[in-house]
């Protein structure tokens, strides 16, 4: 979530501009713990999100989110 945040200021953007995630779970046992850091940052009206279970990603990432942002 540091590394969207830093993406987001870079594009004048916060949090509230992200229309759709895609999380990719290398383990769906790791849901709620990252459903639970993902609901601090969206506590009202989260975008809408999908959820995946992966068999590997990038740099043996456990998770990797993907967002979409309506610019301001």
């Amino acid at each position: 979530m540091q590394n969207i945040q830093g993406l987001l200021t870079a594009a004048g953007a916060d949090f509230g501009d992200i229309v759709k995630t895609t999380i990719f779970l290398r383990s769906m046992a790791d849901f709620p713990k990252v459903n639970a850091i993902y609901g601090k940052r969206f506590p009202i009206e989260p975008p809408a999100r999908s959820t995946v279970a992966v068999s590997g990603l990038p740099l043996d990432a456990l998770v990797e989110i993907e967002c979409i942002v309506a610019l301001p």
